[in-house]
């Protein structure tokens, strides 16, 4: 599929080319425009829409916020932006790129295709804006921040060799639970701290934060990484030949029908001849250290994720854990045990999210560090003491 913003001009294309050359990226010189553009949306949102707009929508909770808070607020307003556009144009790719679904295993890993390109390009212009925020107030949200802004623009970067650009749409799916914990934060801003709203939300936000990172994200590590290890087996063999110069592993990667002689219209003869479009720079394979880069990057992920996720559980096991809190029934109350299960099911799914919120905000981009927001951190204790001490224990 053509990357359905058309090329830049032919004067900036130019102009980018000897650098992303030098770079050895250059799908860059395609994309360069989208990157641009992306990053000043993305700040044009933190810098005016946001601080003009929130005021207007939210008049009883925006104006009452420290500075510090209102830097955090627009910054979470750039995060959901980011993340529904984004998730949404990647869906969409995924589903109408038949150039990108009809993909082999190495064109996978060497192929390109414009739309693809396109997700691409907007993951790094948000990244790019990201580890920008992540420099300037690195002493507000840690370094942990700072390290996951660079490791991000790094491996987004990568596709524009191109390398892997089949699996920008994929992985850009990691932020399918991103609007849900954004919404979570502004919830707790707007005092709609434990409303039904902020029930449904975090329901909503532990089953795609399970279903997106968890499985689809491990399954889609498990091909990729098979896809790579095939790509180096190529690699190797036409590495390893008699001759002194690399042998050409195109006429292994390409399906011959890339041609177009396939195709009945001129759209569909460009697209499918896009995909090797670039294959002069993937002749000679592609390098050990980018993939093990590759998977190095995908296996810290994979990581924060199951360990973020084992967090919430253990924040909900220790619930069960606790014993009763001594004079909890003095008063003679006896709840009825329906309500009992439905409050403590509430409160359960909310103390989780606040958890993910907490755990998942200190190395990634949400934004909750101790130093940044102390009254939402507080807030959120204050909320976990007193579910604590108030919630009954089932059966009880």
């Amino acid at each position: 599929m053509l990357d359905p913003l058309g090329p830049p001009p032919a004067w900036l294309r130019e102009i980018v080319k000897p650098y992303a050359l030098s770079l050895d990226s250059p799908t860059l010189t395609e994309h360069v425009h989208e990157i641009f553009l992306a990053f000043v949306f993305y700040q044009l949102i933190h810098s005016v829409l946001s601080p003009c707009l929130s005021p207007i929508l939210f008049p009883k909770s925006y104006p009452k916020l420290t500075a510090r808070t209102k830097l955090n607020w627009d910054i979470h307003v750039v995060s959901f932006v980011q993340s529904v556009v984004i998730n949404a144009l990647a869906l969409w790719v995924m589903f109408v790129d038949d150039e990108r679904n009809s993909m082999s295993p190495l064109e996978r890993v060497f192929g390109y295709t414009g739309a693809c390109g396109l997700i691409q390009a907007l993951a790094v212009g948000y990244f790019i804006y990201d580890l920008i925020v992540s420099t300037i107030y690195v002493k507000m949200f840690g370094i942990g921040t700072l390290f996951h802004a660079i490791s991000a623009l790094w491996v987004f970067s990568l596709g524009f060799k191109p390398f892997l650009n089949y699996y920008a749409s994929t992985f850009i799916l990691y932020e399918l639970s991103t609007p849900f914990l954004n919404i979570h934060w502004f919830l707790d801003k707007v005092n709609m701290t434990g409303s039904k709203a902020q029930w449904y939300n975090g329901m909503a936000l532990l089953f795609v934060f399970f279903s997106c990172r968890l499985i689809w994200g491990t399954w889609q590590s498990i091909v990729v990484y098979s896809d790579m290890w095939t790509a180096l087996q190529q690699t190797w063999k036409a590495s390893s030949g008699p001759l002194t110069e690399p042998v050409n592993i195109n006429a292994n990667v390409f399906l011959l029908t890339r041609d177009g002689n396939m195709c009945v219209d001129e759209t569909c003869a460009r697209a499918n001849a896009e995909v090797s479009r670039f294959k002069e720079y993937t002749s000679a394979g592609v390098p050990t250290w980018l993939v093990l880069t590759y998977v190095g990057s995908n296996l810290i992920l994979n990581f924060l994720n199951y360990f973020w996720f084992f967090k919430m559980v253990e924040t909900v096991l220790k619930r069960f854990r606790t014993p009763e809190a001594s004079g909890a029934k003095a008063d003679g109350a006896v709840d009825d045990k329906k309500s009992k299960s439905v409050k403590t099911e509430k409160d359960l799914i909310l103390e989780a999210a606040a958890e993910l919120e907490l755990a998942e905000g200190s190395p990634m981009r949400e934004y909750i560090a101790n130093d940044v927001d102390v009254g939402t951190n507080e807030e959120l204790r204050r909320r976990r003491v007193d579910l604590v001490s108030k919630v009954p224990l089932p059966g009880s």
